[in-house]
């Protein structure tokens, strides 16, 4: 399927029920309706967010980027609605995503995920990311999983 990728703010309405939809999953599997180990995302601290539409216009994925340091990113609130997984969607929002952090000349992406979130470690493991040791907010986090690649 193709998909159209459009860059938005923070504030979308798209954007923003995409990841009302995700915090929902989440919170649905670790049982608790916070589990952001760090300080969550913001339209302050978002350099980037898109969100990936069906050809009917549909959204059914979104994806951002926060700032780490001059040269590193960190993909947050990436998620893919049910419906559209295993579509292909999922990479189509990273790639999009990899092309705005090498725009702003960072040369390696981080991301945190889960550890019962087997699907995200499969994909972001199948899309060249590597484990890390835990970063920043997620170092005291025990159910937090981290990874990088270079851009």
């Amino acid at each position: 399927m193709n998909f159209t990728i459009k860059d938005v703010t923070w504030s979308d309405a798209d954007a923003g029920a995409l990841r009302d939809a995700q915090r929902a999953e989440i919170a649905a599997v670790y049982g608790t309706s916070d589990s952001e180990p760090g300080t969550p995302p913001s339209a302050a601290d978002i350099a980037a967010f898109v969100v990936a539409y069906t050809p009917d216009g549909t959204p059914v994925a979104c994806g951002g980027l926060r700032r780490l340091d001059a040269a590193t990113g960190e993909v947050k609130r990436m998620y893919v609605a049910p419906g559209a997984r295993g579509s292909g969607v999922a990479a189509a929002v990273l790639e999009a995503l990899e092309s705005r952090a090498r725009d702003r000349s960072w040369t390696r992406l981080r991301l945190e995920t889960g550890d019962r979130q087997q699907a995200a470690v499969r994909f972001y493991t199948r899309s060249g990311y590597t484990p890390i040791p835990a970063f920043g907010a997620y170092r005291d986090a025990p159910d937090s999983l981290c990874f990088e690649r270079a851009l």
